[in-house]
């Protein structure tokens, strides 16, 4: 078992150390998501609690009390 996993990542390690163009693609696949992350983190998921609470107990029980409420 150990013997197959290791030419499994040996054919892998292989196969990336010879990309030439596959490298510049996968740069660019992953600057692409660390922008767009970046960018949906900073514009649409604004820090609610700490924004509107003053205190983790207050936090805290704002949490709780969408987490149990019932549905309307």
């Amino acid at each position: 078992m150990l013997e197959a996993s290791g030419r499994v990542y040996g054919f892998y390690r292989d196969g990336f150390k010879r990309m030439t163009l596959g490298k510049t693609l996968w740069k660019i696949i992953i600057i692409k998501l660390v922008v767009m992350f970046a960018v949906l983190k900073l514009f649409f998921f604004p820090n609610y609690l700490n924004t509107n609470f003053d205190t983790d107990e207050q936090r805290a029980d704002h949490v709780l009390e969408q987490i149990t409420r019932q549905a309307d």
